[in-house]
């Protein structure tokens, strides 16, 4: 899903080469960025869509790196860093990937993690300078927060009377996004009295998308730093905090346990932007395994784990594209896999490749190799489905010709041998990557996209024929309906304009007969042959009909990086949709007719756990809306793909 790639990729070609480095901000921060080389006009188009200045909440952050930092960093990332990070070293993330984390986590892996072997001759200044200049932020270029506070022993303890409320990302195995009523709490009557309980600042980070979990009592949760949470739900302390190497935008996974069972010993899994697979004791938040879950460096894991019967799914992707800007960089070799592991040890027991392996097709006009076939990466969650021992993914187009037949399809998987049962291809020929929209296209495929690959998973739902049905939705703005057991089509229906940045981007949720489809349609610099159609729309299952529509209302009104529409998954509760959206909004839609009976702006500034402040923005990725217990749980902030930053977690409570 090369959506946000139209972005930054900007950033990723001056970065490449750039003595413009200098003042090349990122966009979601500091506005278009001037280049020696002039960004190629398709990519700079769609950048300029949400470039300008900061949004409200950080206005007062100016993120321009000093010329002596440049100087200094400059130095060390050519004499240091370049030999690994600019040659696509084995576990060397490329310089594009660690350009994406705050220049504290960059630090922070230089001066006491896993790049400290490597620094251990540097002073502190030069670590800092190299920290900010390849992030291009300086230091508290993020929200600052201290975080929560450590919990009191009355607070600390698990309960382990209280197993794990969902399974997974997709709250139940089949990721219908649905949750039963009784466990959350929630419904027509309480959802309009909701009220804010407790709010948490994560510190440093722009951008705040991994989606909480519920178990023993606490809420796990991830961050734009690395830092991985426990906190208390009650009050928002924290029972125990683990650092990871680079952000965590997956989900966190928790094993369950029987209710009562005090010798239980569950474990919390979730993945980090580099390709880091892990599991940590989740009482007490220790390590006990961590793989690379692929030794390319482009390798990242976007997609939350996918947890049945002690097998880890682990859906593979990367940022390669983001690497073909530079017509020297001999694209493209990242191959797309779900990796099964066992989930106490971690070792593998399959792997499935989504493509073949890469052989030299060709020398683009620079003179640098072409591989392919290419590409095919999961960015969501697996779909289980016990009954026929097989799960869903959904697809991501090729980075590179040849387009082969398993891009942008839905795939079912055997779950005991990894054997491909079927799959369906819902759009063939789609190769696409950043030098597509680069003014020389040194590395763009023949096929040229539209990169309409899929973001967000494949649900499994009943419709109210009693029959089951695989529902996905496509960048394009299409939704699509599968026979589970050998994949003939059943119904498409267009929902939204469509786009590189969605269409129908990140979660669709099924419940009471009908799928909900999350519309963003935001502008992308192309041209369609219908407008734009942000908003929530209910389809009937069984047919693909209309159920009902709920366009969104502009309510922006100029604000920087606020647009309409919905990036982010949805969930359904007890007639209830919950949705966050672009615009920073939380809305609670009724299933019956699409309905808004709640609403709050997250745009504002927050008191948090720790005293301190935090700010709310688009609410996008896979960072949805969840509820438990009568509590409505949200992340809120987007500083990425042209959103609104932020960096806060919001606790809402029903009055009772």
């Amino acid at each position: 899903m090369a959506n946000w790639v139209r972005y930054i990729a900007p950033l990723f070609i001056m970065m490449t080469g750039a003595a413009s480095l200098a003042v090349a901000a990122p966009e979601w921060v500091a506005g278009p960025a001037p280049a020696a080389n002039p960004a190629p006009a398709g990519v700079e188009q769609k950048a300029s869509a949400h470039s300008g200045a900061a949004s409200d909440a950080y206005s007062d952050r100016s993120t321009n790196v000093d010329a002596r930092t440049v100087e200094i960093g400059t130095r060390v990332y050519g004499e240091v860093c370049a030999a690994c990070h600019d040659a696509g070293v084995s576990r060397a993330p490329q310089r594009f990937i660690v350009a994406q984390m705050t220049p504290e986590s960059v630090h922070s892996a230089l001066t006491s993690g896993v790049m400290q072997p490597m620094a251990a001759g540097l002073s502190d200044e030069e670590r800092s300078a190299v920290a900010q200049y390849i992030t291009n932020r300086k230091f508290g270029s993020g929200a600052a927060t201290v975080g929560p506070k450590r919990c009191a022993a009355s607070e600390a303890a698990f309960d382990l009377n209280a197993p794990p409320a969902f399974s997974g990302w997709g709250l139940d195995p089949a990721s219908t996004h649905s949750i039963p009523a009784e466990v959350s709490g929630l419904s027509r009557a309480n959802a309009p009295k909701l009220k804010l309980k407790w709010a948490l600042g994560f510190p440093n980070a722009l951008r705040a998308r991994s989606q909480p979990t519920i178990a023993g009592g606490a809420m796990f949760v991830g961050s734009h730093n690395g830092m991985v949470y426990a906190l208390d739900i009650k009050t928002g302390c924290a029972r125990w905090t683990y650092q990871a190497s680079s952000e965590v935008r997956t989900g966190i996974v928790v094993s369950p346990w029987t209710a009562g069972d005090k010798k239980a010993q569950p474990l919390a899994f979730f993945g980090d932007i580099v390709g880091g697979t892990y599991a940590v004791n989740a009482l007490t938040g220790e390590l006990v395994w961590k793989i690379r879950a692929n030794e390319h460096p482009s390798t990242t894991l976007t997609g939350t784990p996918a947890l049945h019967n002690n097998v880890l799914y682990v859906p593979v992707s990367s940022l390669e594209e983001g690497a073909t800007g530079n017509p020297n960089y001999p694209c493209c070799t990242f191959r797309g896999s779900i990796l099964a592991l066992d989930a106490k040890t971690g070792a593998e027991k399959w792997r499935t490749w989504l493509v073949g392996e890469p052989k030299l097709v060709r020398k683009n006009a620079a003179g640098a190799d072409n591989f392919g076939p290419s590409g095919v990466p999961v960015w969501n969650a697996p779909s289980i489905d016990a009954k026929r021992n097989q799960l869903y993914v959904a697809t991501g187009d090729n980075y590179s010709t040849p387009a082969t037949e398993l891009s942008d399809s839905i795939v079912a998987i055997d779950l005991m041998t990894g054997k491909i049962k079927w799959h369906h291809q819902a759009l063939a020929n789609d190769a696409w990557n950043a030098a597509c929209d680069d003014h020389n296209k040194a590395n763009c495929p023949e096929e040229d996209g539209p990169d309409f690959d899929f973001g967000a998973g494949a649900v499994l739902a009943k419709g109210k024929d009693g029959k089951e049905y695989v529902l996905a939705g496509q960048k394009s703005g299409w939704a699509w309906a599968f026979n589970p057991d050998n994949g003939a089509l059943v119904w498409k229906q267009r929902v939204g304009r469509g786009g590189v940045v969605g269409g129908i981007h990140f979660g669709i949720a099924a419940d009471e007969g009908k799928v909900f489809i999350p519309v963003s349609d935001v502008p992308d610099g192309r041209k369609y042959d219908i407008p734009p159609q942000p908003g929530v729309y209910a389809l009937d299952i069984v047919t693909g009909e209309f159920a009902w529509r709920a366009p969104s209302v502009d309510v922006c009104n100029g604000k920087r990086f606020c647009h309409p529409g919905y990036g982010g998954s949805l969930t359904a509760t007890n007639g209830l949709v919950l949705a966050g959206a672009n615009d920073g909004y939380i809305r609670i839609y009724d299933t019956a007719d699409g309905k808004v009976i709640w609403e709050t702006d997250t745009v504002r500034d927050y008191v948090t756990v720790d005293g301190s402040t935090a700010k709310g923005g688009s609410i996008g990725g896979g960072a949805a809306v969840i509820a438990y217990d009568g509590l409505l749980i949200a992340n809120s902030g987007y500083g990425f793909a042209g959103k609104m930053p932020g960096n806060v977690l919001l606790v809402f409570e029903a009055e009772k």
